[in-house]
């Protein structure tokens, strides 16, 4: 690494949009460029990604903050890639080119097939291998959809033609000019075709969803010298030494290094994790055993939850009910709401996630009266992350085995609503902690990357640079907040498909 390295430069490539930031050696972000890409919906249940508009937005976003600061490739000492997981691409080696969309984590189109795999009892399979579950939401099976419904596609895989990523994967090829095909373990551990226990591809998965292992990325740690970029993109070549999905790399940003130590963000959907350490703890409660991080090869293993949908359900009250003219108003607009009506909102648009796992549910609204309005329903949708949550902490003390005193560090674009906070707190009835560096997931990537470059300290050293912006802590009483989630469990139990 150059003496004349100023910056760490993090490719956050979201759900939603591509951010790249600039972090100097003091984890200050210097610059950042974020762009929208186009969300496509061929069904109900079905969301997709143009792979080309994502490397695109990638790409222009990472321009964008080098030229804010004036920066060539020589002032970055690495790239660091944090990345939505589970999202599927495959691509013909030769061209780079994408054989079909990106098929989304979101996207349900497996349902019948995950059903027919967990009738058959594979599930128990799936499970002690991967810590997953048999859902849609995860790569295997959408790996096989597009092998089955592309033209050529299974025999072009079988010749050796074709790769497979997640979408860091996708990236990474592209930026080295496709001579890498790698990936990290977090990433891996979300394909459903990763033995997390014995950190590498299972041969039996690959057989149960007839995948052939040439698709296949190579694994590497968290933090590892992954490659360089391609001479031609910055006008320099830059090294890529970071690599982590979006919730890993959060609680990393985080510095959720120990074991109890629990992270939520609140993107277009909610995730929480919480650290077990070196002990890969296996669910009672249908909660995900996954990799939270591998570094010098060893595993760290969490738990987590997923919630499908958070920030998701303020879009559709913006863009699809056109309650709102911005994501901003949501909080004083539910401020506003008569506290009097218990409405609730499920917002399971594309099934629910943790603990309930049902991909055919659908969303619902309940309690609404005469005197319901947009405050209302504001309020409502707003609650619907907090009691989410609530659901999955509750769930996280069952097989962790410990209850009480849980401080929960929060990220993401929701978690800059004091009113959502607050609510957040008193319906979990847990201290929720803010911090002052809000980009958590692109700081998790850039100082995976900076600390493998050399240009960052070791964990004890980042972990002292965490700072607290605000603490709220619980105001409800416990009364009031047993019969609001009361209520929320008899909405849930509403429009579940099949039992909890």
């Amino acid at each position: 690494m150059s003496n004349a390295t100023r910056y760490v430069l993090a490719i956050d490539q979201g759900t939603t949009s591509s951010r790249a930031i600039l972090f100097d050696n003091n984890y200050q972000n210097c610059a950042v460029s974020q762009q929208e890409f186009s969300q496509h919906f061929p069904q109900s249940g079905w969301v997709e990604h143009d792979p080309e508009e994502i490397w695109q937005t990638s790409l222009s976003t990472c321009l964008e903050v080098m030229q804010q600061v004036d920066a060539k490739a020589a002032d970055i000492a690495s790239i660091g890639i944090t990345n939505q997981r589970e999202t599927t691409v495959i691509w013909n080696r030769k061209t780079s080119k994408p054989i079909h969309r990106a098929i989304v984590w979101q996207d349900r189109r497996t349902s019948d097939l995950c059903a027919e795999l967990r009738s058959a009892g594979h599930e128990a399979l799936v499970n002690s291998k991967t810590g997953l579950l048999l859902d849609p939401y995860f790569s295997a099976t959408k790996i096989a959809w597009i092998l089955d419904h592309v033209d050529g596609a299974r025999e072009a895989a079988n010749r050796g033609e074709l790769a497979f990523g997640t979408i860091d994967t996708f990236l990474l090829w592209r930026l080295s000019g496709g001579t890498v095909h790698a990936t990290d373990a977090t990433n891996a551990s979300r394909t459903m075709l990763y033995d997390i226990y014995q950190n590498c591809w299972s041969d039996d998965l690959l057989k149960l969803f007839d995948i052939p292992a040439s698709l296949l990325p190579e694994v590497r740690d968290s933090a590892a010298n992954f490659a360089t970029t391609d001479s031609s993109i910055f006008d320099g070549r830059i090294s890529i030494s970071g690599i982590a999905g979006d919730q890993q790399a959060a609680t990393v940003g985080q510095a959720c290094f120990q074991p109890g130590m629990m992270k939520s963000t609140y993107g277009t959907g909610c995730f929480a994790l919480l650290n077990t350490g070196s002990d890969a703890v296996a669910s009672k409660n249908r909660l995900l055993t996954t990799i939270a991080y591998r570094l010098d090869g060893q595993t760290c293993y969490a738990l987590e939850g997923s919630i499908f949908i958070a920030g998701a359900a303020v879009q559709w009250l913006r863009d699809g009910l056109q309650l709102i003219d911005s994501a901003e108003q949501s909080g004083k607009l539910a401020a506003a709401a008569d506290e009097s009506q218990d409405v609730y909102l499920v917002p399971a648009f594309v099934g629910l996630g943790a603990p309930y796992w049902d991909a055919d549910c659908r969303g619902a609204i309940f309690g609404l009266s005469r005197g319901t309005g947009r405050a209302e329903i504001a309020r409502a949708t707003l609650e619907a992350v907090c009691y989410q949550t609530c659901d999955l902490l509750q769930a996280m003390q069952r097989d962790w085995g410990e209850e009480g005193n849980t401080i929960l560090r929060v990220d993401g674009g929701m978690v800059v609503s004091d009113w959502t906070m607050q609510r957040l707190a008193d319906l979990v009835n847990t201290v929720v902690d803010r911090p002052k560096v809000m980009e958590t997931t692109a700081l998790g990537a850039a100082w995976l990357a900076g600390m493998q470059s050399g240009f960052y300290g070791d964990k004890d050293e980042f972990a002292k640079n965490w700072r607290l912006d605000k603490r709220f802590s619980p105001t409800m009483d416990d009364a009031t907040r047993a019969r609001k989630y009361s209520g929320w469990q008899d909405a849930v139990s509403r429009t579940l498909t099949r039992p909890a």
